[in-house]
């Protein structure tokens, strides 16, 4: 099911309690989206999440990004969060009491229904993220990220709040931040009114399930090099089978994985 737009029509307001990373002077809208990350690093969001049209987005009240500081709950006089792996081993690894505090603050007051509101941790083990996902996280009320660090999160903590783990694909990073970022970029420009050409999300890349088509614009000719006649005939069934044509060809060259699965899907 594809979840309808929702109404920003009417202010929400309420008391706040907790970090003062939660509070922000954006129009709080009734029925907005809201990601609320947890994270060692609260003042790196929202980064480039503040710019284009994810930034007007987030200016205009379309969505709230609430960065909760995992500082806060850290453990002792020292706020520690973290401590040396169980069995030894190089690194360290985040306390699962200090992050259990971090995700119930988190969680209070919001759908304890992992389809309304997602509680996913970022993790190179984690289910790749794709467009299916993100288009599956724009239809929920909102979700909660957690960024890792270090060697990663007491697998207790992954346990207990059946945490969905994601992954952006088979590398290391030193944190869950630009995850995040890359994540709700992909998540938000997917909803209602983000996006200027609702259109412009149907004929993208992995849509159909498929690698989107070249682009080409003006100037005619560049570097002695024109644009395919197609694309200037005004035919515009000819354009689309184009169009068409070219996403396959480049889908079965430089995905095959993904292509093999798209033509067992039109088999």
């Amino acid at each position: 099911m594809t979840k309808g737009g929702k109404s920003h029509g009417r202010l929400a307001i309420g008391a706040t309690e907790g970090p003062r990373e939660l509070m922000s002077d954006r129009p709080d809208l009734a029925g907005a989206w809201v990601a609320r990350v947890i994270t060692l690093f609260p003042e790196s969001f929202p980064g480039v999440l503040a710019a284009s049209l994810t930034g007007k987005a987030l200016q205009d009240g379309l969505w709230r990004l609430e960065p909760i500081d995992l500082r806060t709950f850290g453990h002792g006089k020292h706020r520690n969060v973290d401590d040396t792996p169980a069995g030894g081993g190089a690194g360290m690894v985040l306390r699962a009491d200090v992050m259990g505090r971090a995700i119930r603050f988190a969680m209070k007051g919001v759908p304890q229904d992992p389809a309304r509101w997602p509680l996913v941790y970022f993790s190179p083990r984690g289910k790749p993220f794709d467009q299916a996902m993100a288009r599956r996280f724009a239809n929920t009320d909102g979700m909660t990220l957690i960024c890792g660090r270090f060697e990663g999160l007491d697998e207790r903590v992954i346990e207990h709040f059946d945490i969905e783990e994601v992954s952006l694909g088979d590398f290391v990073m030193t944190g869950g931040e630009i995850a995040a970022q890359a994540v709700l970029d992909a998540t938000v420009r997917l909803m209602p009114g983000v996006l200027g050409n609702a259109v412009s999300t149907e004929d993208e890349s992995f849509t159909q399930g498929l690698l989107e088509h070249p682009q080409y614009t003006r100037p005619a000719e560049w570097e002695g090099r024109t644009i395919p006649e197609v694309l200037t005939s005004g035919d515009h069934a000819a354009v689309d089978r184009w169009r068409r044509g070219e996403a396959e060809r480049i889908t079965r060259e430089r995905r095959p994985d993904l292509w093999k699965t798209t033509k067992g899907d039109t088999d």
